[in-house]
């Protein structure tokens, strides 16, 4: 395998929109709240959602290293661990997410003064330190318990809040914010459902996580009520935002409960080490938050322009 395919493997793309949905839902509350599109905002924010992603992505890989080197024990077929299966070197995979982040606060600080977003750079270090606080020592919420809640605020809440300050210059919250409780709610179900496939190998390698404390049954009951929630919530928004309007929340909200339905007719199949099951289970959960969410923005910035 050459360089480029190891470093492209080790950034797992297929995982970005985890990242990406948020990203452009901020920017289209950016949108609603100027009535425009600044190009110069949109560039910067894709700019900082890769650094962003980069960072995450490799320093998530560095910081369990130990408990994915159990799970390649315990199950030798399992898909790929970066560092156990030799794909990259720990300190090469320590040494990229370190750069990434300091390169997206670096372009944070640089857009904040270019663009006359003054805590666009406090925000952006804000951003990362969540997930720090979730995965790097001494912390180590993924470890110790409430790593889920973490990353429901992290993914459904900061993320989107910086990006839309950053498009539409306003740190309070504005016109669609009322999208965001539902989000957030479907984000803490994507953060339960990951823990899922990684049950058994992470209670060996002591960690907490709600399906580790909990077990499988209980996440998949978590995973589903949240999310179905998340998604009733975000058909709902206009009640508490007339903003957001029906013709954004209602099509976002009836493509999140096809795939919630696909989900949960895939639930009983999703047991203990049944990974190809949980791959699918997953995957309709994935679908409905990704697809709801960009449904969201972009219904929601064509109606502010």
């Amino acid at each position: 395998m050459s360089a480029a395919r190891r470093w492209v493997g080790a950034a797992k793309p297929a995982s970005w929109p985890k990242l990406l949905v948020p990203t452009l839902l901020g920017q289209a509350l950016g949108v609603a709240a100027t009535g425009e599109l600044s190009l110069a905002g949109a560039a910067v924010g894709a700019g900082f959602a890769v650094l962003d992603l980069l960072f995450i992505v490799f320093l998530n890989d560095w910081a369990d290293r130990e408990v994915d080197a159990i799970k390649r024990r315990m199950f030798p077929g399992s898909s790929q661990k970066t560092i156990p299966d030799g794909v990259l070197p720990a300190h090469h995979l320590l040494l990229a997410g370190v750069a990434s982040g300091a390169g997206a606060v670096g372009l944070a600080f640089a857009a904040g003064a270019w663009l006359d977003r003054p805590w666009l750079g406090t925000l952006a270090i804000g951003a990362l330190t969540i997930f720090a606080v979730y995965s790097l020592p001494p912390a180590r919420l993924n470890y110790r318990g409430g790593g889920e809640l973490l990353e429901m605020i992290g993914v459904g809440v900061a993320l989107p809040w910086l990006h839309a300050y950053l498009q539409g210059g306003a740190l309070a919250p504005g016109p669609g914010f009322g999208l965001l409780p539902g989000f957030a709610l479907m984000s803490l179900a994507s953060a339960i459902a990951s823990g899922l496939s990684d049950e058994r190998s992470d209670r060996r390698g002591g960690k907490r996580t709600f399906v580790t404390t909990f077990g499988n049954p209980a996440g998949r009951r978590a995973v589903e009520l949240t999310a179905i929630v998340g998604a009733g919530l975000l058909g709902a928004a206009p009640l508490v935002d007339r903003s957001v309007g029906w013709g954004c929340a209602l099509p976002a909200c009836g493509v999140a409960f096809v795939h919630l339905a696909r989900m949960a007719r895939l639930s009983g199949s999703a047991i203990t080490d049944a990974f190809d099951a949980q791959r699918a289970y997953k995957t309709e959960l994935h679908h409905a938050i990704w697809r709801a969410g960009g449904l969201a923005a972009m219904f929601l910035a064509w109606r502010s322009l």
